[in-house]
């Protein structure tokens, strides 16, 4: 069960030392066998994937990349609830993500053009994983953003794509479907193979396989972030539900055993209850032998004196989720400056941020909040820098760019100013003959 800790004491001062590392990947213990999966995708191509699916997932690939008709097919036997379900939830997903878009933009001043110009990315791998559970509102949360920004090409790779993954796909704009999984789909979408054409950019949660596979071909293609354990803080006081927040921290706790369960506390009244309702949930829990081990591997109530502390070490630690079950929560919101997601108030579940709030539950994790933001629109897009002088303009300019060019040792970009000045040989510097 939950750790409980109180502020001051030893086993406190190390539980938060523990949590500043919290979910940080074993990426070097992976990484020497996913530089060969990379290396041997790259050259081997559909064949070195079927090879590497073969070997970790004893399964045979008969192709790489599903036709357009037979996934769409596929797609189409998903129950029907579950397919009114997706749609409703992708109209949300679409309807909120559509504020992210950016237009062009321009500023005129005396004869200089400076503009933003905003183009959409021309294609994008999803990765969806499809190992202990399936996924559907992944797909959602990573294509519909990519759809909205006006991306043409979107790429879903995913081991044995289910139905219910298909139609999610189909729901949220997917183009092409890979059938494979691991760092070598990773590989794929990256270098392309002789079935897949590459991506310029792969988004999407995995394991520690696919995170290090990621890293390691960022600057071929771009990747959105290098995921670990998802987690919770909730933050209680003494009105707080127990059986409320025990039921938000199991709705992390369930996804993996390695997911961050935690709760800070105002009262040690208050972290003892909600103990005892995590013992009492997870009686009938149908996952309760991964929930139970998240809580016992990595699940803290730490007790702070107040409110003011409690948000204080939300900042420090920069969860993906927080959940805020306080009396006027609305205050405390204000305050909290490093988050992935916030939810607010005992009316909130994380679990409408999972599925069909609206924003991506694509979230910085491991403190990552500190620099990182929920995936959006802004991440399928790139913005050009547009510049025009006109003659006069570039006159009045010329003193300016040829003393900054001159300091930097670069005559060459003087120069270049000169000759658009009508000195063909752009050799004259200001004020001599």
């Amino acid at each position: 069960m939950l750790r409980i800790v109180e502020r001051g004491t030893a086993d406190y001062a190390d539980a938060i030392r523990q949590l500043r590392d919290r979910g940080r990947l074993d990426l070097e213990r992976v990484e020497p066998e996913v530089r060969a999966i990379l290396a041997s995708v790259r050259t081997g191509g559909d064949e070195a994937v079927r090879s590497w699916t073969r070997r970790f997932e004893g399964r045979e690939l008969d192709r790489l990349r599903l036709d357009d008709e037979t996934w769409r097919a596929r797609a189409s036997s998903a129950p029907e609830a579950l397919r009114q379900a997706l749609a409703e939830a992708a109209r949300r997903i679409r309807r909120y993500h559509e504020l992210q878009v950016e237009r062009d933009r321009s500023l005129d001043e005396e004869g200089i053009e400076l503009g933003l110009r905003i183009r959409p990315l021309a294609s994008v791998g999803v990765y969806a994983p499809g190992g202990k559970a399936r996924y559907p509102s992944s797909v959602l949360m990573c294509a519909v953003p990519a759809a909205v920004a006006g991306v043409p090409r979107i790429v879903l790779a995913t081991p044995s794509p289910s139905p219910e993954v298909l139609a999610a796909a189909e729901i949220a704009g997917v183009t092409e479907v890979v059938d494979a999984g691991g760092a070598q789909a990773i590989a794929a979408l990256a270098y392309g193979t002789e079935s897949v054409e590459p991506v310029c950019k792969i988004v999407g949660p995995g394991n520690v396989w696919v995170a290090c596979a990621k890293r390691l071909v960022f600057g071929v293609v771009g990747i959105d972030q290098i995921a670990g354990p998802s987690e919770i803080v909730v933050v209680a006081d003494g009105g707080a539900d127990s059986d409320v927040v025990a039921a938000d921290l199991l709705s992390q706790a369930e996804h993996d055993e390695d997911a961050y369960p935690l709760l800070i506390a105002t009262e040690r009244a208050v972290a003892n209850a909600v103990c005892a309702a995590l013992r009492d949930r997870l009686a009938d829990l149908p996952r309760a032998a991964i929930a139970r081990a998240s809580l016992e591997r990595h699940g803290w109530a730490l007790v702070v004196g107040d409110l003011d502390e409690a948000i204080r070490l939300c900042n420090e630690l920069g969860p993906e989720h927080l959940s805020l079950q306080v009396r006027n929560p609305q205050a405390y919101l204000e305050r909290v400056s490093v988050a992935g997601a916030v939810f607010v108030g005992d009316q909130t579940p994380e679990t409408a941020g999972d599925y069909a709030a609206g924003p991506s539950h694509v979230l910085p994790t491991g403190g990552a909040a500190r620099f990182g933001s929920p995936l959006g629109v802004w991440d399928f897009v790139t913005r050009t820098s547009v510049v025009r002088y006109d003659a006069a303009a570039l006159a009045r300019q010329a003193t300016l760019l040829e003393a900054l060019a001159r300091a930097e040792g670069l005559e060459g970009h003087a120069r270049a100013v000169r000759v658009r000045l009508g000195d063909r040989k752009g050799r004259t510097a200001p004020g001599s003959s």
